[in-house]
């Protein structure tokens, strides 16, 4: 069985760029203990320059059946894997190894950042990275083996030169939320984040009744009824649609209808925090960015710069994408002056940054060829966050660890469809994660989106799930359409809670929050069928429907009930 003394004790290998290198470089490494985390160095101790391919942090028999349950995370938010050790299982369509074709090991499956094992016989181990500064660790996991691997990416390390790979820890438990809970508190140590916002943001987004269609009026509008009837709504947010090009952020489009910067004022006039989509690192290519600063781009091996569907995927729209590279002394200016004039300028203090992939693009050559694609990342991150004066950051389409410490929210699904697909695709993504919430970032499940042709069973599911991340909470509907039942809905959201729930296992049909004076008790049923679902009580309790405030009566130990198919019901527990 897999202990912390295994971890410790192995040696980390080194592969080279040139295997002919291991003849003569001189390489050490040290191991600090610190607790149930490691801390590691590579020196160079030799007298030549040698470029490293990668570092084998761990690679072990793990001795566990193949019916234990796993789960580990993506490189992105978008990517999930669960299921078991013999049949492992993508949590969405959009997976690392097809949509962005990050390199994967052949005959096993490949985690990024941390990786759960929960055995059948009970108890949990997590083996994880604390830290993601420099360096994209993942995990290769067959029936038989775990290798643990940090991606060096054929960087040359000098002589007398000392590398700090990131920070490792393996925790061992019997309580699944318990164990998220301690991870969550080493990374929170990792990365240092900035002290969040007292709750989670709330507010109204254009994408997902717009879309890339949105004008000025469809913001006016919604703006008015939102001033009348849903003043909670804290931030009005004009994502994709209003640009003139993709990398051209100051310029209105036609087909908005409108002067952006005018239509932000008003939303300030009117009381409410305007809020902008951004996708900072990338350009197409007739956009003014590209044409006047083609050498801020990353390059190809010839020099040239690099079309992105080349390496991974090209970009959702007005593609392929350029990727803007964060170690260029010039694009870091760029993005200083780029979100100070959006800050101060134009009176932005959220921002939703979208394409954040693109920053830690792989397969391409960079300004600075000693850094790593994680640190070009952050680099260009940390130009961000000075121009914007630490604002609020939502990050998507981002890598997720190396935007720890740094985002102030962070997507925990992909984007939300009205479909019973897209409901329960999203809902496990981000219940999976609700252990991050209010830790190192407020968790954003995406919209909640209240139209659509989906059952009644299916709506008030897709809003259980949303309340039971904890997270923020904005709207994705065109709000003067909605019915007045779907409003109080909306409204039974608001505001949001900051607290997720702990669920007792992967099936995630049991989760809790504890507020103190009372317990809620959220159950999912995920299947195509009724299912009886039963929760037990901490002590005898009075128990009402959250939703529709039913009195449930007085229950001693426990409570079950059946649940139709797709649905879900929160129940507000009182003791006695």
């Amino acid at each position: 069985m897999l202990s912390f003394e295994t971890i410790y004790n192995f040696e980390p290998i080194v592969v080279f760029t040139n295997p002919s290198d291991a003849t003569d470089a001189r390489l050490s490494f040290e191991r600090e203990r610190m607790g149930e985390r490691i801390r590691t160095r590579l020196i160079n101790q030799g007298s030549m320059p040698v470029r490293i391919h990668e570092i084998v942090f761990g690679d072990f028999e793990h001795h566990l059946p193949g019916q234990t349950k796993i789960y580990g995370e993506g490189f992105t938010h978008i990517s999930l894997t669960a299921g078991t050790i013999a049949n492992p299982e993508d949590v969405g369509n959009y997976t690392d190894r097809d949509h962005y074709k990050l390199p994967a090991k052949e005959g096993a499956t490949t985690v990024y950042w941390m990786l759960l094992l929960s055995p059948p016989d009970g108890g949990h181990l997590l083996l994880g990275f604390c830290t993601a500064f420099n360096y994209a660790c993942k995990f290769h996991l067959t029936n038989e083996k775990i290798q643990i691997v940090l991606e060096c990416e054929d960087i040359s390390i000098d002589p007398g030169e000392t590398w700090y790979l990131e920070d490792f820890v393996f925790l061992t438990g019997s309580d699944r939320a318990e164990i998220l809970d301690r991870f969550a508190d080493y990374l929170r140590e990792g990365f240092r984040p900035d002290v969040l916002p007292d709750k989670p943001p709330t507010g109204w987004c254009s994408w997902y009744c717009f879309g890339p269609g949105v004008t000025a009026e469809n913001v006016r509008s919604n703006l008015d009824f939102i001033s009348k009837n849903l003043s909670q709504l804290k931030y009005i947010q004009i994502d994709d649609g209003y640009q003139a090009a993709i990398g051209d952020w100051l310029e209105s489009g036609r087909a908005f209808g409108g002067n952006i910067k005018q239509v932000i004022s008003e939303i300030r006039e009117r009381g409410f925090e305007p809020a902008i989509w951004v996708a900072p690192f990338v350009a197409q290519e007739d956009s003014r960015l590209f044409r006047e600063h083609p050498d801020w781009f990353v390059k190809d091996e010839a020099g040239n710069p690099l079309r992105s569907d080349r390496v991974t995927f090209g970009g959702w729209s007005s593609g392929p994408w350029y990727a803007l590279d964060g170690t260029h002394p010039a694009v870091q200016s760029h993005f200083i002056k780029l979100f100070n004039t959006l800050r101060f300028e134009w009176g932005i203090k959220y921002f939703k940054l979208d394409a954040c992939f693109w920053g830690a693009m792989h397969g391409c050559r960079r300004w600075d060829p000693k850094s790593t694609r994680i640190r070009a990342y952050r680099m260009g991150m940390r130009a961000i966050q000075r121009g914007s004066d630490w604002t609020f950051l939502l990050a998507g389409n981002h890598p997720l660890w190396p935007s720890m410490g740094i985002f102030q929210a962070n997507r925990t699904s992909n984007d939300i469809g009205r479909s019973w697909d897209s409901f329960s695709e999203t809902a496990r993504q981000n219940l999976m994660r609700s252990w991050m919430n209010g830790k190192v970032w407020w968790n954003d499940p995406d919209c909640v989106v209240l139209t659509g042709d989906l059952t009644e069973d299916e709506f008030r599911f897709h809003t259980s799930a949303v309340y039971a991340t904890g997270g923020s909470i904005l709207s994705g509907d065109d709000l003067p359409t909605l019915s007045p039942d779907k409003l109080n809905i909306l409204r039974k959201l608001l505001p949001p809670t900051g607290r997720a729930a702990k669920f007792t296992d992967d099936s995630l049909q049991l989760g809790k929050i504890d507020f103190g004076d009372r317990k809620m008790v959220c159950l999912f049923n995920w299947t195509d069928h009724p299912k009886k679902l039963s929760a037990p009580l901490e002590h005898p309790s009075r128990l009402k429907d959250f939703w529709t405030e039913e009195d449930l009566g007085e229950h001693k130990t426990s409570i079950e009930l059946e649940l139709p198919p797709h649905s879900a019901r929160i129940l507000e527990c009182r003791s006695e």
